[in-house]
């Protein structure tokens, strides 16, 4: 036991030293560790008092050295500038296809009080080219009715203007008024009804005696052979009689629906329309309907009216054809119904020259008929020459 008691007291010396010596170091360290803080706070209030004395230097620098100042403000303007001038220019040619570009109408609209002070002053007599594209189905009756009363005073005297005195005479004289003119068809039928003037004696005329006789309406062979065909069968089916029914008349030769509507509206007293080259025009101008094929034109023009007005309606729009609203030039401004036609401003609307316009009784002319009736001469009508005659 005794011999192992130097070693342990050795060891516990040199342990005591040991931990000393850590102690030692450790102490030294943390001297170092504050020295080293030390000068790092030393640093921070050193650059701390440099920030603040930054401003004051500057001050100074600048009461020194004001030209260079001034200088730097107008380089700095100068930058600034052209800067402004770069964007300015970018913009512009950014800009320049829209500038090129056809700028959109304008559209004025009066205000409140321009329009009050407008409608104070009479307008001009100007009517619309085209009837609202809104006309309701009411309102194109109204229209197309107005325009018949209207017209039904122009010309109360209208009347079929083909001399006639029998049904026969009008059912030929009809058919011959096609391609041609009612005055030329009744300088021509006196002579022809007082050889024929019977069905049976038409039919068993000589057709070359019957041409010659027809050759002024022009077309004359052809419509030999109509005049004469339809009397044969008048003799043969009908005993002689022209029928008062349209499914009978339209099956003679050369009669269709206008001619047959012709003979039973003014031979028989039942209502129809007559189409004819004038008819179509106007119902069209008027915008009463914007068929082109005869049949349809009359089934929609009868819709418009009741079936009583038919054959008088037939009289004033064709009279109104020939007188005043002609295919060429209108006499828009002598137009009784000129306010209620769409189609006013086609023609002449100076009223004046309007007038020369005129073509029969209300141009100072002689009418159609050789023979018309006595309220048409009353009227001021005049009774058209004979075949051959001059002035």
């Amino acid at each position: 036991m005794g011999e192992h008691e130097p070693d342990g007291g050795r060891k516990v010396a040199e342990a005591a030293k040991g931990a000393s010596g850590r102690k030692s170091r450790k102490t030294a360290s943390a001297g170092a560790g504050g020295a080293g803080s030390a000068k790092k706070t030393a640093s921070a209030r050193k650059a701390a008092a440099e920030k603040k004395a930054a401003p004051a230097r500057k001050a100074a620098a600048a009461k020194k050295a004001p030209g260079r100042t001034a200088a730097a403000k107008k380089t700095t303007g100068k930058t600034t500038s052209a800067k402004k001038t770069t964007a300015k220019k970018t913009t512009t040619k950014k800009a320049a296809p829209i500038s090129k570009a056809r700028p959109p109408k304008k559209v004025t609209i009066a205000p409140p009080k321009a329009t009050v002070a407008l409608g104070e002053v009479a307008p001009a007599r100007t009517v619309a080219p085209e009837p609202p594209k809104g006309e309701s189905r009411t309102a194109l009756v109204r229209r197309a009715r107005r325009i018949n009363r209207e017209l039904a005073e122009v010309f109360p005297y209208a009347h079929p203007e083909l001399d006639f005195e029998n049904p026969f005479q009008l059912l030929v004289a009809t058919v011959l008024s096609a391609q041609t003119t009612d005055l030329r068809v009744n300088q021509t039928t006196p002579a022809l009804f007082a050889k024929y003037p019977t069905p049976e004696d038409l039919a068993a005329a000589n057709p070359e005696e019957v041409e010659e006789i027809l050759r002024p309406t022009g077309f004359f062979r052809a419509k030999t052979k109509s005049v004469m065909g339809l009397s044969k069968a008048l003799v043969e089916e009908f005993g002689g009689q022209v029928p008062g029914r349209l499914d009978d008349l339209v099956k003679l030769p050369g009669v269709g629906r206008k001619t047959a509507f012709v003979v039973l509206g003014n031979a028989f007293g039942h209502p129809g329309i007559t189409v004819d080259t004038h008819f179509q025009r106007l119902v069209r101008r008027w915008r009463w309907t914007e068929e082109t094929d005869p049949d349809k034109i009359e089934a929609a023009v009868g819709a418009l009216f009741p079936k009583s007005d038919w054959t008088d309606l037939s009289h004033h729009v064709i009279w109104h054809g020939r007188r005043i609203c002609h295919a060429r030039k209108p006499a828009c401004g002598a137009c009784p119904i000129a306010p209620l036609c769409p189609a006013y401003g086609e023609g002449e609307t100076d009223p004046e020259k309007a007038k020369k316009l005129l073509k029969y009784e209300k141009g100072g002319f002689p009418g159609q008929r050789l023979r018309p009736p006595q309220a048409y001469l009353e009227a001021g009508g005049k009774p058209a020459p004979p075949l051959g005659a001059t002035g």
